[in-house]
């Protein structure tokens, strides 16, 4: 299993219903930037860690049930 963490924050933004603008603003990036971030695989820890308190999601739990699955396996 592989995780893209840019297309879950992504669709977490939409689900809750708020624009790129409202969550560039909260984590400090330009829009452009954050459409950006959308199509990496993989991002900064710190910077996950912002984007996961603005939207009040744990994005680190995908890798962490992951790990617990497959504890001696290398990511794909």
């Amino acid at each position: 299993m592989q995780i893209h963490i840019g297309n879950l924050i992504r669709d977490e933004l939409r689900r809750q219903g708020h624009t790129n603008q409202w969550l560039a603003e909260r984590i400090g990036i330009t829009p452009r930037t954050l459409q950006k971030l959308f199509n990496k695989p993989s991002i900064d820890t710190q910077q996950l860690f912002i984007i996961s308190r603005a939207l009040g999601v744990d994005f680190f739990h995908p890798y962490s049930i992951l790990l617990k699955e497959n504890p001696c396996s290398s990511p794909e």
